[in-house]
């Protein structure tokens, strides 16, 4: 193949990415029932009906966009706890802020759950999935290193160590403290974390 073609073919590839990332852009700025199809493709470079090439309408542009936007930090995820070693409890510290870390600071994981928690009537579906597709792999990360502390004795086998959703709570807490206060009232992630970590942790360890 040509080193021409073998480009245009990648482009291609690449397009579908492009013009979500215009869409995140746009919905951001102007909301769900604001954003235009046209003014998507304006920022992303390419013609509207190319837009309509690869997505059939705006309800199907703001639901992959969402996808688009999740889905990158689950890689990332994995590979941080392939490399986790030693005592569970300090696995899950460095889970949990790793995590944190990413659910609170990262622009687009923000924005997402802007647009979930705006936009969820409107597309329950989408929030199942959301929840099937980002949500729920995160959890069975965190329960996978629990379950691995309370059959090494380091953990006590309790109802805070069933309810994983209460080891993501302070992820969700910096979010929304992120999205109503802004940098007027900030948060500092690592001491926030480390708060958190000391809680969770003495409620969890054999006495």
């Amino acid at each position: 193949m040509a080193p021409e073609t073998k480009k245009r073919h990648r482009r291609k590839a690449e397009r579908p990415a492009e013009i979500l990332d215009a869409a995140f852009e746009e919905f951001v700025q102007h909301g769900y029932s604001a954003t235009r199809l046209e003014d998507v493709a304006a920022r992303a470079g390419v013609t509207k009906g190319t837009v309509y090439f690869y997505f059939d309408a705006k309800e199907r542009v703001f639901e992959e966009m969402v996808r688009h936007k999740s889905q990158t930090f689950l890689p990332d995820l994995t590979n941080h706890v392939s490399t986790l070693r030693g005592p569970y409890t300090e696995r899950l510290r460095s889970l949990m802020a790793f995590t944190y870390a990413h659910i609170a600071a990262n622009r687009d994981s923000r924005e997402v759950l802007r647009f979930l928690i705006s936009e969820g009537g409107r597309f329950p579906e989408l929030v199942e999935r959301h929840y099937d597709e980002f949500v729920l792999p995160i959890m069975e990360q965190f329960k996978t290193v629990i379950d691995g502390g309370v059959a090494a004795g380091e953990f006590r086998e309790s109802v805070s160590s069933t309810y994983t959703e209460i080891v993501m709570s302070p992820a969700l807490l910096l979010s929304l403290w992120s999205m109503l206060f802004g940098s007027r009232k900030t948060l500092g992630i690592e001491s926030f974390t480390e708060a958190s970590v000391d809680l969770l942790l003495h409620g969890m360890l054999r006495r």
